[in-house]
């Protein structure tokens, strides 16, 4: 179970990373929600996609090699926890915050969840 949610953790992370990267005018305008956050800024886009790769690759490294690769996974799972607090305290100053919280549930949280599961789950002297 654990390698299929490194697995997925790792295409999807890295997948969004990239399409944050070199696609960011398309991801900012496809993914639900972010248009509302204000005006297309390309290098903040590149920026947290830049992060998403990290923590993708992490992920990947993880799972290629579980004892070496469970910092960078830790270091993901942190990047992951941190910005879903971020959409956590967002939602909770809009005036629709349960929609903010479903429409975030499994691009932001779940992402999240997994990532620190994995980390928990793993580490070195378990």
């Amino acid at each position: 179970m654990s390698r299929i949610v490194a697995l997925a953790l790792a295409v999807i992370l890295v997948g969004n990373g990239l399409a944050m990267l070199f696609a960011s005018f398309w991801w900012y305008n496809a993914v639900p929600g972010v248009t509302a956050t204000g005006a297309f800024n390309p290098h903040f886009v590149r920026d947290i996609g830049a992060a998403y790769l990290v923590a993708g690759l992490g992920a990947a490294w993880f799972l290629w090699r579980p004892v070496q690769g469970w910092p960078a996974l830790v270091a993901g799972a942190l990047f992951l926890l941190l910005h879903a607090a971020i959409h956590v305290f967002d939602a909770s100053c809009s005036a629709n915050p349960l929609a903010d919280v479903i429409r975030d549930l499994p691009g932001v949280y779940l992402t999240a969840l997994a990532a620190v599961w994995l980390a928990i789950a793993h580490r070195p002297g378990r």
